[in-house]
């Protein structure tokens, strides 16, 4: 498990979209090729974690460095982008980043002499000569590289890499983000003349897990699947395949949700935790031990939550592709 001591250093490319997400304090990425397929420079956004650091690559310069403010978390393309990205999906990942310009802005072309050496063998972001890689977004980079190029920018970047990592930067792990997002697409529903004030009524209850929804939940499942807490009065309809993702029937969908207390649904919806189709247990390296430990999870021990139906299947599929906290490798 790795929380916040097992801290991670990044290199971002982003020449396209540098301003917007400096000034905006994260990074943003899709989440798969224009083809649907996997991409690792993408995946990668699920692994970040408050307290990484980032160096930022733009115009051949490391023009930033960042510090991560959050985990990854789902997130619509910036409106800020504007025509930048045309293939890129509708939704994607985002990170909150605390940026700051460093004393001195490094042209790693320059000084390959030193760094050639020290990148990583697989998702390079530097061909051996220097030159940059325009299909790398966020590439992770060994920390004898990182030492190193923080040996070149400056004594700023040095200082911040030898601190312990802030535990105050995981209460900024709520990607408050998520709850903008649902606010936008709630506001969608009510100025939707097409739906019925009652059915409007419905889609809005269920997003908090609750009304009609909830109600569907119950003639599935019985009890929260990890907790087994079965008094529905403890208990929050929680959608497999989120809210914010998904259709107005799978909104209502009973088998498109699980019942479980409030701290599990908060680590499933975040995608700190998953399941397998077999109902095995996941949990994503990025969740904080202790914490999980609060929250009733036995972390170390194998859990098997019981069978699902063959929907509840396909949504946790869904799940554990585009929620769960733990990167693919690309194919």
């Amino acid at each position: 498990m790795s929380g916040l001591g097992a801290r991670r250093f990044w290199w971002v490319n982003q020449n396209q979209t540098f301003e917007h997400e400096f000034r905006g304090g994260y990074l943003w990425s899709p989440k798969e090729n224009a083809n649907g397929a996997r991409n690792q420079f993408y995946e990668n956004m699920r692994v970040v974690a408050p307290g990484d650091v980032v160096f930022s690559f733009r115009d051949t310069l490391i023009a930033a460095v960042g510090i991560a403010t959050s985990y990854g978390y789902e997130s619509p393309k910036p409106a800020e982008f504007g025509s930048a990205g045309p293939n890129w999906g509708r939704i994607g990942w985002r990170v909150d980043v605390r940026y700051f310009v460093p004393q001195r802005a490094v042209k790693p072309k320059q000084h390959m002499h030193i760094l050639a050496r020290l990148l990583p063998p697989k998702y390079s972001p530097l061909r051996p000569d220097g030159n940059g890689l325009q299909s790398v977004y966020l590439a992770s980079i060994p920390v004898e590289f990182a030492q190193a190029l923080a040996g070149l920018i400056g004594e700023d970047v040095r200082r911040t890499m030898s601190e312990v990592p802030d535990p105050s930067f995981a209460k900024a792990a709520a990607a408050k983000g998520i709850d903008e997002w649902e606010e936008h697409l709630q506001s969608q529903i009510r100025q939707d003349r097409a739906l019925p004030e009652t059915e409007k009524v419905s889609l809005i209850k269920a997003r908090r897990g609750q009304g009609i929804f909830k109600e569907n939940v119950m003639g599935v499942e019985s009890a929260c699947r990890i907790t087994r807490v079965d008094n529905p009065v403890h208990l929050i309809g929680s959608h497999i395949k989120p809210w914010r993702d998904s259709s107005n029937a799978e909104r209502l969908h009973g088998e498109n949700g699980l019942l479980l207390t409030p701290s599990i649904d908060h680590l499933f919806d975040r995608g700190f935790i998953s399941f397998e189709g077999t109902g095995e247990l996941l949990v994503s390296e990025r969740a904080d031990e202790a914490s999980l430990r609060r929250m009733g999870i036995r972390v170390g021990e194998k859990l098997n939550v019981g069978s699902f139906t063959r929907q509840q299947k396909s949504y946790l599929e869904f799940h554990r592709e585009s929620v769960f906290l733990q990167a693919r490798r690309a194919q």
